[in-house]
């Protein structure tokens, strides 16, 4: 006769066997909240994520992040943490059928025991959108604590209601230290050890993902038995050499890609932003230099050069590589062609400079706030035109301090940028004595 508790060992064998079995990611995922790695702006002291965990009064949530940065982990060690029955699905396999089985079993738990359910909902962007309304009332009435996961931005891939009432915490890349906490409890878990520089090329690839790192630890470990890991296994894990890419490399680098896109040199352009990537740079600092660039260099000799490197740091956030390589090479392209203007940059740097010299004056009386009882009185507002109502073109004198109208912070650089000048603060005078400035349609002077 089979024993009453055959089935249970049985069971405890099994789901140990597939553990041992499993990839060292999942191995190595943390019980509690305290084992988390990485992702202190939520789980560190006093952080919000951690406070309402503790204190077991988290409602439904949201964890967005790129792959790699933790977030089924975090929410398993949710689990481990909260006395809730805890529950996962994941979109790919599940369909309403399943959610409803679920909200059923976790009204059970509440009338008979007074339980309650956390239901962790991995990629829940691949929930249709009458899939995530099946969820919808239990999350409202507190059947169910939804926990969902996703790469994507839920303010597009999640409905409204579900979000609304749905706390948003935003995961970030995890930082080199994290990752390298990883890889050393991940040679731990492995029982074994690696070099210095196998260890960095590791950090230095993972690009903030603790998943691919630990990964590509394993394979390399799997190589190098029964010896340690070294730089060469960790290579051919990664199926790429090692550059050599040090904190010198990494502004040598980053300086030769800015200086050749502002010589308008694409083919050097499209170089260095291969080395940078195959070395491992953060493409996020690579995406914030083209943003700065766009309107350093390139300013308003091509206006729509801003909007193409902003475009694609978005779709670097939204897409993640390697797609986003595209992104950020359509990007660097489109600024190395541009034509150049630092006009911009040289206003602002001029302007500050002479204020941090001294050159601050009173603001003009006409120009200053009079939406308060009082300011007719002091005579604010007193002579100022709106533009937008003023007949025939007429402007109002200069809008910079007294002692300073004849200074040129903004001055144009190209024949695009003198043609669109408008200089109010220069205006040339009327018959009658009056200030007016050019005409809509006709062209400044480009001298």
């Amino acid at each position: 006769m089979t024993p009453s508790n055959g089935p249970d060992l049985f069971t405890a064998a099994a789901e140990e066997s597939l553990r041992l079995a499993a990839p060292l990611a999942a191995r190595m995922r943390p019980r509690t909240i305290d084992e988390v790695v990485g992702q202190e702006h939520l789980v560190g002291k006093d952080r919000p994520l951690r406070r309402l965990v503790e204190t077991d009064s988290l409602s439904s949530a949201i964890f967005w992040g790129p792959p790699g940065t933790g977030k089924t982990t975090l929410a398993l060690a949710i689990a481990g943490t909260t006395k809730r029955v805890f529950e996962q699905l994941s979109a790919v396999s599940a369909g309403v059928r399943d959610v409803r089985e679920t909200i059923d079993r976790a009204l059970q738990r509440l009338g008979q025991h007074g339980q309650r359910t956390i239901l962790f909902l991995d990629e829940i962007h691949r929930f249709s959108r009458s899939q995530q309304d099946a969820l919808l009332p239990a999350v409202e009435d507190g059947t169910l604590t939804l926990i969902g996961a996703t790469t994507e931005n839920p303010f597009f891939e999640v409905n409204a209601p579900l979000r609304s009432r749905s706390t948003l915490f935003r995961l970030e890349p995890l930082d080199a230290l994290a990752v390298r906490t990883l890889v050393g409890r991940g040679l731990s878990t492995l029982g074994t050890y690696a070099d210095d520089d196998a260890i960095d090329l590791l950090v230095e690839r993972s690009a903030g993902d603790g998943r691919q790192a630990l990964t590509s630890l394993e394979v390399a470990a799997a190589l190098a038995r029964p010896n340690r890991v070294g730089l060469a296994h960790v290579e051919a894990a990664l199926g790429t050499s090692a550059l050599r890419y040090g904190r010198d490399d990494h502004y040598d680098v980053v300086s030769a890609f800015i200086k050749s896109m502002r010589a308008s040199q694409v083919q050097a352009t499209v170089y260095w932003l291969a080395r940078m990537l195959e070395a491992g740079e953060d493409p996020r600092f690579i995406a914030r230099r083209m943003i700065i660039f766009a309107s350093e260099d390139v300013g308003l000799a091509d206006p729509s050069a801003l909007g193409v490197a902003v475009a694609a740091a978005y779709a670097l956030e939204h897409v993640g590589l390697p797609e986003a390589q595209l992104n950020l090479a359509q990007s660097a392209v489109h600024l190395a062609l541009a034509p150049k203007s630092k006009s911009v940059a040289a206003a602002i740097w001029s302007a500050r400079s002479d204020i941090a010299g001294g050159a601050i004056g009173e603001v003009p009386t006409f120009l200053r706030d009079a939406h308060y009882a009082g300011a007719s009185v002091l005579g604010h507002g007193d002579g100022y035109v709106d533009p937008h109502t003023a007949p025939d073109g007429w402007t109002p004198p200069s809008h910079v301090p007294t002692g300073l109208d004849d200074r040129r912070w903004w001055r144009p650089e190209t024949r695009h940028e003198a043609r669109h000048e408008a200089r109010p603060e220069s205006p040339t005078a009327s018959t009658d004595g009056r200030m007016a400035s050019p005409r809509a349609g006709e062209e400044a002077d480009e001298s």
